[in-house]
């Protein structure tokens, strides 16, 4: 790391860093306590998945606003209120008797993770020179990153040695210790929003367009895909988004300065951020589930098969970081999105076949393909837009990782859904293996759109430097 970086700013961004590391751990590890939670809550897949889908809307949701929160209040107000929160949900969690409490101490950690995960990237940006921009993000992409892998083992393992309640149980102290930290460390000042006010018809407005899909793709995995409500959620959904649009252009207040996305590379990099996101936290979820439907795996055992994956995955983050300050963004890039497109296509080749070995060493395919790409991508996008356009890049840019990992789990959930309701004849474990399947064909099609899009971007840039 370079020496200009003070400790103090280092520990800065250690610290919302961990944080974010704290909210996504517990997200995903709650995708391998669905099985249990399902018994014990006596609720269905399509309303338990929602632990995990309503935690991410919330979190999109809440990122939304930090363009807009990052310039009006101190890093540390906003460090020391996340904490709070994050801790308070924490033990509601604990102590929650039924799934409407639980779902509500959720909701609250998920506030925490929508502040928490853009003010590290905002110390970043802020604090790190540009040379040395790769490395650090980099390194904040495995603390985001690995959260997702190591979630299903620790969740999975206390789930199966002690209780459920356990996963919110053990970071409890870490949270207390991690905000004491940031609240010493973290002292950068609010740059201020001159005469703007918030945009508080922006927000909602946002916050309808991503339920409604959201909505939809429940909708579909509750009554199937050819069902009534599932077409009048489409219909709705596209009337909102069209709506929302025509106010984002052409309202008077900004949510967020969307002119950044007329710079074509940023759009790009958007898009394989938002990628990899949605197949990392799909999978995430659609593993542990086939592992323990189809292949009678333990909790425990439906996390240590995605391990390995996350450890090696994090060694390759910071690497990839100093490859693309050295060489730029075309490699670690191109390498993300052909290993991500291998990984998904072995997964639809072998889904009939899958055991626990296999699933482990092509999710360290996906894995190393994954931490390729993903700091990468942010960083590119960042040097697009201008310095007083940042916090804007940063808000977006952690606004679509989480609505990715959101849309993510509720589609994949919803097509396993939507195949058992549409063959009732078909037991669980076969329905959750077409299911599987078709949600690997979904992502190898998106694991191929992102390596196009990599590939045109190194096409245009070359043939505008020969023009």
């Amino acid at each position: 790391m370079d020496a200009a970086v003070s400790t103090k700013v280092k520990l800065a961004i250690l610290s919302g860093g961990l944080l974010s590391f704290i909210g996504v751990l517990v997200e995903t590890s709650m995708n391998v306590t669905f099985p249990t939670l399902i018994t014990e809550l006596h609720v269905s897949l399509a309303t338990i998945q929602w632990l995990t889908t309503g935690y991410l809307l919330l979190v999109t949701i809440v990122m939304s606003t930090t363009a807009y929160v990052l310039k009006r209040f101190d890093a540390r107000k906003i460090f020391l209120f996340a904490s709070l929160i994050c801790l308070v949900g924490n033990i509601l969690c604990v102590v929650s008797p039924d799934f409407i409490v639980l779902m509500i101490g959720r909701l609250l950690q998920a506030v925490s993770t929508g502040l928490a995960t853009p003010l590290m990237f905002q110390l970043i940006f802020a604090s790190v020179p540009t040379k040395k921009l790769g490395v650090y993000t980099g390194f904040a992409s495995v603390i985001i990153s690995l959260a997702p892998a190591l979630g299903p083992t620790y969740g999975g393992v206390l789930t199966s040695l002690w209780s459920w309640r356990a996963i919110f149980i053990g970071t409890i102290p870490i949270i207390i210790l991690v905000g004491l930290l940031g609240v010493w460390s973290i002292d950068q000042k609010a740059v201020g929003v001159a005469k703007h006010s918030f945009d508080y018809t922006g927000v909602i407005g946002l916050a309808i367009v991503f339920a409604a899909i959201v909505l939809t793709f429940n909708e579909a995995g509750q009554f199937g895909w050819d069902s009534l409500p599932f077409g009048i959620g489409i219909l709705i959904s596209v009337i909102v988004a069209i709506l929302f649009a025509t106010y984002a252009v052409k309202g008077k207040r900004k949510l967020l300065d969307y002119s950044i996305l007329r710079f074509p590379i940023l759009r790009f990099r958007l898009f394989g951020y938002f990628s990899l996101q949605f197949i990392n936290i799909g999978l995430s979820f659609v593993l542990p589930l086939y592992a323990q439907t189809v292949l009678h795996s333990s909790a425990m055992e439906a996390g240590l098969m995605l391990l390995p994956g996350s450890l090696l995955g994090a060694i390759v983050g910071p690497i990839a970081g100093r490859v693309y300050d050295r060489t730029g963004p075309f490699l670690p890039l191109c390498v993300s999105g052909t290993l991500m497109t291998c990984g998904t296509l072995l997964f639809w080749l072998f889904t009939h076949h899958l055991n626990f070995w296999s699933i482990t060493l092509i999710y360290i395919l996906i894995r190393v393909g994954f931490n390729s790409g993903f700091g990468t991508s942010i960083s590119d996008g960042s040097v697009q837009v201008p310095m007083k356009n940042k916090s804007d890049q940063n808000s977006l840019f952690s606004m679509m990782q989480q609505y990715a990992g959101s849309l993510g789990t509720g589609l994949l959930a919803a097509v396993i859904s939507g195949v058992a309701v549409m063959n009732p004849h078909l037991s669980a474990a076969a329905a959750n293996v077409m299911g599987t399947r078709v949600d690997f064909t979904l992502l190898i099609v998106l694991s191929v759109a992102v390596l196009g899009s990599v590939i045109f971007v190194q096409l245009k840039k070359s043939a505008n430097n020969r023009a």
